[in-house]
């Protein structure tokens, strides 16, 4: 079998499970990743015999995929900010959208600015760590919650940005050690914010597999880690310091208007590449 017939055998076989072009998509990527190859080495070897050793790999990994499990845990890997980053069932799995608020900052701040930059709710560390690397003057301490997520981040951190420090923390009832009021440039967070009654336009491969912690919030009170952060940030931010969260598309204006509450200044609700509004920012006031 060619690499070419291995691909698309595989993406039929995942089409009763996942529409065509997401099946061809996982396919090209469980391909990739058995024969070691990037997207362009695979084209190039799109009519050599595939070794046998990938063969017999294939069906533990396409069972895994059939129950729903998504690709980037069955392979471990996500690809986020040019990075390949371990991912687990102890971490989301970063979102392209993720990427767009990285952007947003580091178009906000001179690449070789000296910043003080925390990261709440790191999961996989795909912020912090990409902050780290385009912004290589950058103090980065990234936390969380869950003590499985920061192992997946700290050996995140080994290979991509040693730099970045990592540490447990309750962001809802303490603070980060060591931290010092006044002394923060960049406050960034993409925390919990689906609401349970979201759950049923949901998946059954994010349902199942992804950590609820990470992702849901209650109906009766979906903002309480944006007020917190709210809260915490005129605390933490030397005066104009930024302030960047991840938000739920349904609540733009109520997430914005906790930052204006709080004394936040140039608050803006921004959309990501599709329109939607994804991003929330604004600056401590002086």
């Amino acid at each position: 079998m060619t690499t070419r017939e291995f691909t698309a055998s595989l993406a039929s076989d995942l089409q009763p499970v996942y529409p065509e072009r997401e099946a061809q998509a996982i396919a090209v990527l469980v391909v990739e990743h058995l024969l070691a190859l990037d997207s362009l080495q695979r084209m190039m070897a799109a009519r050599q015999l595939v070794p046998p050793a990938a063969l017999a790999a294939l069906p533990a990994l396409q069972a895994r995929l059939l129950a729903h499990e998504p690709v980037q845990y069955v392979l471990g890997t996500a690809h986020f900010a040019d990075m390949a980053l371990e991912v687990t069932p102890a971490t989301l799995i970063p979102r392209p959208e993720t990427e767009e608020l990285v952007q947003v900052i580091t178009q906000a701040y001179p690449a070789q600015a000296a910043l003080r930059v925390l990261d709440v709710g790191t999961g996989s560390g795909c912020l912090a760590l990409a902050l780290a690397r385009a912004l290589p003057n950058a103090e980065v301490l990234a936390v969380d919650i869950s003590a499985e997520a920061l192992a997946v981040a700290r050996r995140n951190g080994a290979r991509w940005a040693p730099q970045v420090t990592f540490q447990q923390v309750d962001i809802l009832q303490s603070l980060p050690a060591d931290l010092a009021p006044g002394t923060l440039d960049v406050l960034v967070s993409n925390p919990p914010y689906v609401r349970e009654s979201e759950r049923p336009a949901m998946r059954d491969n994010v349902l199942a597999w992804e950590p609820a912690t990470a992702l849901f919030v209650p109906d009766a009170d979906p903002l309480l880690f944006y007020r917190r952060l709210a809260e915490i940030g005129p605390v933490l931010l030397r005066p104009g310091g930024g302030i960047y969260f991840e938000i739920n598309e349904a609540l733009g204006a109520e997430t914005a208007a906790l930052l204006v509450a709080q004394g936040f200044v140039e608050v803006e609700v921004l959309p990501d590449m599709f329109g939607k509004a994804r991003m929330v920012s604004g600056r401590r006031g002086q």
